[in-house]
């Protein structure tokens, strides 16, 4: 559970570390393996989860299915929270 716990918050944390993680790396790989831009939040998201990973090792906790899904969900967070609010919105608007 913790790992799952953990991949949520490295997921969630991708777009905050894309500038100061994943910016060096793309500036370091740019002259050997060409990088679009889109493919910064990716490498964000891979170092994330490779933290993640690492961090669940240390702690013995996680299988990689969980932390697979705790990554997606913490990754697609604001957008899942946006959707259940305009649900919630929609119901509330019926009454």
């Amino acid at each position: 559970m913790l790992g799952f716990i953990i991949a949520a918050v490295a997921g969630f944390l991708t777009p905050h570390i894309e500038g100061p993680v994943a910016e060096p790396i793309v500036k370091a790989l740019q002259g050997r393996i060409p990088v679009e831009a889109s493919e910064k939040r990716l490498i964000a998201f891979m170092v994330a989860m490779l933290g993640a990973g690492v961090a669940a090792a240390l702690l013995d906790s996680g299988t990689p299915f969980w932390m697979i899904v705790g990554g997606v969900l913490g990754y697609f967070a604001t957008r899942i929270m946006a959707a259940g609010q305009k649900l919630i919105d929609a119901r509330n608007s019926k009454r």
